[in-house]
């Protein structure tokens, strides 16, 4: 057939994929998704029922961030140094960077205030490809109280689907959990944080967090936004979903 791979190289491809999905725990399911061909396909060319085409190669080297091409396929013996790899640690996920792209742009950042009852906190939170340290991070802007700015690491582990803004400091730890993006983009979840309680002690505390791109918003409201506001009626609409469609759970309400 056109385009077939010969035989010691489709099998080559098929060897260095089988080592790739098992080094980052990937299922084929996964690759398959990515790459936008069938599951039976695939499962034909890992075994050698049928070589693969050169343009379902390409495909899975987008979805894996990976030549597979380069001696036949197989791994190069010794791969250069370099600090701006394009696969994140595998205790962030072992995510690739063609595949989190969508992930990378700037969010308005929506979750009751903590301060005031009833009032919405908006600020501003950048997600892109540290091009130093080899993953995604985050940063916060245009908050209220600017000390207290996050900044962080993203982790995006296929197992759960999840997405973890972390932010770590001196033994602290600050996460943001979010599902994958619903309609339009937004990004739902929960905010794990410390609070400031009775005098000077510090409390933990959750609530709903939701990051929509920003090209959705034309004319955004940062800072704290109270009832009245021209755009207090869409932000809390947004923060008062994630609760009523499920995107977290919150046991004990009622209690």
């Amino acid at each position: 057939m056109s385009g077939d791979l010969q035989s010691e190289h489709s099998q080559a491809v098929a060897l260095r994929i089988r080592e790739e999905l098992a080094r980052r725990r990937l299922s084929r399911q996964w690759l398959a998704d990515e790459a936008r061909i069938s599951l039976s396909t695939l499962e034909k060319a890992l075994s050698g029922r049928r070589p693969f085409t050169l343009a379902t190669v390409v495909r899975m080297e987008s979805a894996l961030g990976i030549d597979l091409r380069t001696n036949g396929g197989a791994a190069p013996a010794a791969p250069e140094p370099s600090g701006r790899g394009i696969f994140a640690p595998e205790e962030m996920g072992a995510y690739a960077r063609p595949a989190v792209g969508w992930l990378e742009g700037e969010y308005l950042t929506l979750r009751p205030s903590f301060s005031e009852p009833g009032a919405i906190y908006s600020y501003r939170t950048q997600i892109a490809w540290d091009e130093e340290k080899g993953h995604l991070s985050f940063s916060e802007t245009k908050r209220l109280d600017s000390d207290f700015e996050q900044q962080g690491f993203v982790s995006f582990p296929h197992l759960s689907g999840q997405i973890y803004l972390v932010t770590s400091s001196a033994g602290q730890y600050r996460v943001a959990i979010l599902n994958r993006p619903s309609g339009g983009g937004a990004l739902n979840g929960v905010l794990t944080t410390l609070v400031a309680g009775l005098g000077a002690q510090l409390i933990p505390a959750a609530a709903p967090i939701a990051l929509i791109p920003s090209s959705r918003q034309a004319d955004p409201e940062h800072g704290l936004v109270r009832p009245g506001s021209r755009c207090y009626d869409e932000y809390r609409a947004c923060v008062h979903r994630i609760g009523e469609r499920g995107y977290v759970l919150f046991p004990g309400q009622d209690l």
